[in-house]
């Protein structure tokens, strides 16, 4: 048999499922044979396309985006983006009681903590939010169950501490600028915790227990996360703006050392 478009004597034709015709491997696709039924052929393709499965590398995770369109400037929370706010929430939560125990002398302290410190992760993680969708990206926080399933472990292990529940997925076409703003945002809001709180131990003297460890905490979310490896900030931040990457992280380890003084 021959194609239809080229002539060439072919074995094993392709058949176009639109208009029928028979064609080699070159012309096999609607577009490359000028399919009188293209429109057809658009239109299911655009069918296809309604989900963006991103395919992880082998430190990742498979997560299926939408594709609906962002309202640029609009900062949005769904209704799923906000159950999985509040389990993680509860998470970080659990661990944040399992490291002070009821070592407080009253519940009001030990709720101001346990209130300090939560707000330490959410907040690094609404920041990265809000700045991708400020920017006209999709942006909205998930668990990750390996993670949630290790910080759940974190509350009733006595050394073994890690808060990590979930991250901010961001999904759109965005540049090195784009995606470097989007990932400084989290550090820098811990900094900016961190320097607070490690202010605070100076100007209130007597709640310096209280607020030196969150300012410690603060100081080593920033730091971790701007170590320039993997899935980490600290490497989106590298390949956009080195110098903003310096920067960051040698604030980040003055914070961290001054803070781990007024622990002393």
């Amino acid at each position: 048999m021959k194609c239809q478009k080229c002539g060439q004597e072919i074995f094993l034709p392709f058949r176009c499922q639109y208009c029928g015709g028979y064609f080699c491997s070159d012309h096999r696709l609607p577009e490359n044979h000028e399919c009188p039924r293209m429109d057809e052929a658009r239109m299911a393709k655009e069918e296809k396309q309604q989900i963006v499965v991103q395919t992880p590398k082998s430190y990742e995770h498979t997560f299926t985006y939408p594709t609906l369109e962002p309202l640029k400037g609009r900062v949005y929370f769904s209704y799923k983006e906000i159950k999985h706010l509040t389990v993680a929430t509860l998470l970080v939560i659990g661990v944040g009681l399992s490291l002070v125990g009821f070592t407080y002398a009253d519940y009001f302290t030990l709720a101001s903590f346990v209130a300090m410190f939560t707000m330490s992760f959410v907040s690094h993680e609404i920041a990265h939010k809000i700045v991708a969708q400020r920017n006209g990206l999709w942006a909205e926080f998930r668990l990750i169950p390996i993670s949630a399933l290790l910080t759940l472990m974190s509350i009733v292990s006595p050394i073994f501490k890690i808060i990590a529940p979930g991250a901010v997925m961001v999904s759109g076409n965005a540049d090195k600028r784009t995606i470097g703003k989007t990932s400084i945002a989290g550090p820098a809001t811990n900094i900016f915790l961190g320097t607070t709180f490690l202010a605070a131990t100076l100007v209130f003297t007597g709640y310096s227990p209280l607020f030196a460890p969150v300012a410690y905490f603060n100081s080593w979310i920033a730091l971790f996360n701007l170590v320039p490896f993997a899935i980490l900030d600290g490497l989106k931040i590298f390949n956009w703006d080195k110098r903003i990457w310096a920067l960051a992280f040698a604030t980040s380890i003055a914070l961290a050392i001054l803070s781990y003084l007024r622990l002393q």
